[in-house]
C-alpha cells in the first residue's frame, strides 16, 4: 500500500508557505465552537454554554406540511420585546436575551436558563418571508414560514392516451 506523499512547492521560504498558520490555535478554536455548536444542536440544548456571554440554542419542534414550515421554540418567561425573528430566502433566525427575573429572598435552586439565547436553522426550500409570522402565547414561540409558489408540490393530471 502507497501513502500519497505532498510535496511543498520549490524555491518558496518556508515562512511563506505557512503564513495561513500564523494563529493556529485560532483555527483550533473556531473548530472546537463549530462542533460544540453541531453538538448543542443535535443534543437539543442540554449543553452549558463554553464561553461566557455565548448564546444557547432553546429546544424548538419544527414541522413540514405542504403549505409552510412551522417551528415551535421553548423560551419561558420570553416577553415579545425580547424576541428578535428575522427570514431570509433560506434561513430563519430567532435571537434575543432571556433576562433572570428579580425575586426576593435568596435563591436556593435554578436549572432555567437565561442569558442570550439564538436558534438558526437553514429551511429546505424558498420561502415567502413577506407571509411568515409569530405568535408568543404560554412560553411557546410559534412560528409559521409559507413556502414559495415555486417549491410546493402540485398535482399534474395526465393527459388522455392509453388506458
Amino acid at each position: 500500500m502507497s501513502v500519497p506523499v505532498r510535496r511543498g512547492r520549490a524555491g518558496v521560504p518556508a515562512e511563506q508557505r505557512l503564513s495561513r498558520w500564523r494563529n493556529p490555535m485560532a483555527e483550533l478554536d473556531e473548530i472546537f465552537e463549530q462542533m460544540g455548536t453541531l453538538l448543542e444542536s443535535t443534543v437539543g440544548g442540554g449543553l452549558p454554554p463554553t464561553a461566557p456571554g455565548r448564546a444557547w440554542t432553546p429546544p424548538a419542534e419544527v414541522t413540514e406540511t405542504d403549505e409552510a414550515y412551522t417551528v415551535e421554540l421553548e423560551l419561558p418567561g420570553a416577553r415579545r420585546d425580547d424576541i428578535d425573528v428575522e427570514v431570509g430566502e433560506r434561513e430563519l433566525t430567532v435571537s434575543g436575551e432571556l433576562k433572570k427575573p428579580e425575586r426576593p429572598g435568596a435563591l436556593r435552586r435554578s436549572t432555567r436558563r437565561t442569558g442570550r439565547f439564538e436558534f438558526r436553522m437553514a429551511l429546505p426550500g424558498e420561502v415567502n418571508a413577506d407571509k411568515a409570522s409569530a405568535r408568543l402565547a404560554g412560553g411557546v414561540l410559534g412560528l409559521t414560514v409559507p413556502k414559495a409558489e415555486a417549491t410546493k408540490p402540485r398535482r399534474v393530471e395526465i393527459a388522455g392516451g392509453e388506458q
